[in-house]
């Protein structure tokens, strides 16, 4: 019996232990070209955070990069012991949607390799799709086995609880499968990522998000009774109605022993307009670590009452805001970028 066929195997939240976090450099063939010194400026700020509790297993597209990146990294004075390189192909960085989904069992893991189709087939995804089958062929985790699932699914469009509850949005996974009634979705993801039941949300959006309404843009579990959103107050703004909505929603979702969830809304930051396109800034692409939550700051007077809400939710973590506004231009945030991988993946 493989790891993956395992009865006891599940898929742990978000806030249980991790070996590392899973990132891809940007470079100048990705699509942050235009604008790369930037966005590097903001991988030093992440890898920073990041390795003051845990490890980063960076993926570079080739050594000059790597060298390039360890450069960048150590003239910050990050603790390079705790970045692990892999030299692999990839077409983005948006690791949240390309990486493995990780189930964990007494006896091992299983990493569940879903098609990468670029959000639909809206960009090239040949390599992104190939990094799970690479990184595991090129040994990185340990005591693993691969599952291949001819199924397209991002890791930013499920969200769960570690005890067998999903939350997810009904228009993403729509969107990838339009010819597929709600049920059998439920049950396919039930199935695959050993859930006991699927919670869909029918409402909320970003103006500038081409991942179809990804949760990890809307709402996440802070733990199995809570849920942290993106709430929006100000009536003149076009995501009012939808956002409202949405909160209305999570109102009426019940934890598995019939209790309504601890909400906890985020503030709303001012409209980010570049080049006359508005961009997703959502405080709720943050990132959970080994002791800490980070959370994406956009350089507007809610960065600090979004930290506020977070250390509310999460309230035995240290809360780290990550300068994330460079991110935003590419249609996503701090949590699209990485993929946490389970302790006891990476060898030591």
């Amino acid at each position: 019996m493989t790891h993956c066929n395992r009865d006891d195997a599940r898929l742990p939240a978000e806030w249980e232990p991790q070996a590392a976090i899973l990132l891809a450099w940007p470079h100048a063939g990705t699509d942050w070209a235009e604008r790369l010194e930037d966005v590097e400026e903001t991988y030093i700020a992440l890898v920073a955070a990041i390795t003051r509790f845990q490890r980063v297993l960076l993926c570079v597209a080739d050594d000059d990069i790597e060298a390039y990146a360890r450069a960048r990294l150590s003239s910050a004075r990050i603790d390079m012991g705790r970045v692990i390189f892999a030299t692999v192909p990839y077409d983005d960085t948006w690791l949240r949607d390309s990486g493995p989904i990780t189930l964990v069992s007494p006896g091992g893991a299983c990493l569940l390799d879903f098609r990468f189709t670029a959000w639909g087939g809206k960009f090239e995804a040949a390599q992104d799709d190939r990094l799970v089958e690479r990184l595991h062929q090129m040994g990185f985790f340990s005591n693993s086995a691969r599952q291949n699932i001819d199924f397209a699914l991002e890791g930013g469009a499920i969200d769960v609880d570690g005890q067998g509850t999903l939350l997810s949005t009904w228009q993403c996974l729509h969107e990838r499968h339009p010819d597929a009634a709600r049920e059998d979705l439920s049950a396919k993801l039930a199935t695959w990522l050993r859930q006991e039941r699927v919670l869909w949300l029918d409402h909320g959006y970003l103006e500038g998000d081409d991942t179809d309404a990804h949760i990890d843009t809307l709402a996440r579990f802070a733990a199995p009774d809570a849920i942290v959103f993106q709430a929006c107050d100000d009536e003149a703004d076009s995501h009012y109605a939808e956002l409202q909505a949405m909160a209305a929603e999570l109102a009426t979702l019940r934890t598995r022993d019939g209790k309504p969830y601890r909400l906890f809304p985020l503030p709303w930051p001012q409209p980010i307009v570049d080049d006359g396109r508005r961009l997703a800034a959502s405080y709720a692409n943050f990132l959970i670590v080994n002791g800490a939550v980070l959370v994406p700051a956009y350089g507007d007077p809610a960065d600090g009452l979004a930290a506020g809400v977070l250390a509310q939710a999460f309230p035995d973590r240290e809360i780290v805001q990550v300068p994330c506004r460079a991110l935003i231009w590419q249609n996503g945030s701090l949590h699209c970028l990485t993929m946490q991988v389970p302790q006891g993946i990476i060898a030591e």
